[in-house]
Protein backbone atom coordinates (compact mmCIF):
# COMPACT_ATOMS: atom_id res chain seq x y z
CA UNK A 1 0.00 0.00 0.00
CA UNK A 2 2.71 2.50 0.96
CA UNK A 3 4.75 1.47 -2.06
CA UNK A 4 1.82 2.37 -4.31
CA UNK A 5 1.75 5.89 -2.87
CA UNK A 6 5.48 6.31 -3.49
CA UNK A 7 5.06 5.05 -7.07
CA UNK A 8 2.18 7.47 -7.58
CA UNK A 9 4.25 10.32 -6.18
CA UNK A 10 7.20 9.34 -8.36
CA UNK A 11 4.98 9.33 -11.45
CA UNK A 12 3.59 12.76 -10.62
CA UNK A 13 7.09 14.15 -10.14
CA UNK A 14 8.23 12.66 -13.47
CA UNK A 15 5.24 14.23 -15.19
CA UNK A 16 5.98 17.61 -13.64
CA UNK A 17 9.64 17.45 -14.69
CA UNK A 18 8.65 16.51 -18.25
CA UNK A 19 6.08 19.30 -18.39
CA UNK A 20 8.66 21.77 -17.05
CA UNK A 21 11.14 20.71 -19.74
CA UNK A 22 8.51 21.19 -22.45
CA UNK A 23 7.54 24.61 -21.09
CA UNK A 24 11.18 25.64 -20.90
CA UNK A 25 11.71 24.59 -24.52
CA UNK A 26 8.60 26.47 -25.62
CA UNK A 27 9.80 29.54 -23.74
CA UNK A 28 13.09 29.46 -25.67
CA UNK A 29 11.16 29.17 -28.94
CA UNK A 30 8.95 32.11 -28.01
CA UNK A 31 11.94 34.23 -27.00
CA UNK A 32 13.51 33.54 -30.40
CA UNK A 33 10.27 34.48 -32.14
CA UNK A 34 10.02 37.67 -30.12
CA UNK A 35 13.60 38.61 -31.02
CA UNK A 36 12.84 37.97 -34.69
CA UNK A 37 9.71 40.12 -34.56
CA UNK A 38 11.60 42.91 -32.77
CA UNK A 39 14.18 42.87 -35.58
CA UNK A 40 11.42 42.98 -38.20
CA UNK A 41 9.81 45.90 -36.38
CA UNK A 42 13.11 47.76 -36.33
CA UNK A 43 13.58 47.21 -40.06
CA UNK A 44 10.02 48.34 -40.77
CA UNK A 45 10.48 51.50 -38.70
CA UNK A 46 13.68 52.22 -40.63
CA UNK A 47 11.87 51.77 -43.96
CA UNK A 48 9.06 54.07 -42.82
CA UNK A 49 11.60 56.70 -41.79
CA UNK A 50 13.25 56.52 -45.24
CA UNK A 51 9.89 56.77 -47.03
CA UNK A 52 8.87 59.76 -44.91
CA UNK A 53 12.15 61.49 -45.74
CA UNK A 54 11.58 60.83 -49.46
CA UNK A 55 8.00 62.11 -49.17
CA UNK A 56 9.18 65.27 -47.45
CA UNK A 57 11.84 65.84 -50.11
CA UNK A 58 9.27 65.38 -52.90
CA UNK A 59 6.86 67.75 -51.16
CA UNK A 60 9.60 70.38 -50.83
CA UNK A 61 10.42 70.09 -54.56
CA UNK A 62 6.74 70.39 -55.52
CA UNK A 63 6.31 73.41 -53.27
CA UNK A 64 9.38 74.97 -54.86
CA UNK A 65 8.03 74.37 -58.37
CA UNK A 66 4.63 75.75 -57.42
CA UNK A 67 6.40 78.79 -56.03
CA UNK A 68 7.98 79.34 -59.45
CA UNK A 69 4.54 79.36 -61.04
CA UNK A 70 3.32 81.98 -58.64
CA UNK A 71 6.04 84.32 -59.89
CA UNK A 72 4.74 84.08 -63.45
CA UNK A 73 2.41 86.91 -64.35
CA UNK A 74 -0.27 86.19 -66.91
CA UNK A 75 -1.49 89.19 -68.87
Amino acid sequence: MELDKFNELEEKIKNLVEEYALLKERNVELEGLLKSKDEELGETKHQIRILNEEKDAARAKIDSMLGMFSDIKVP
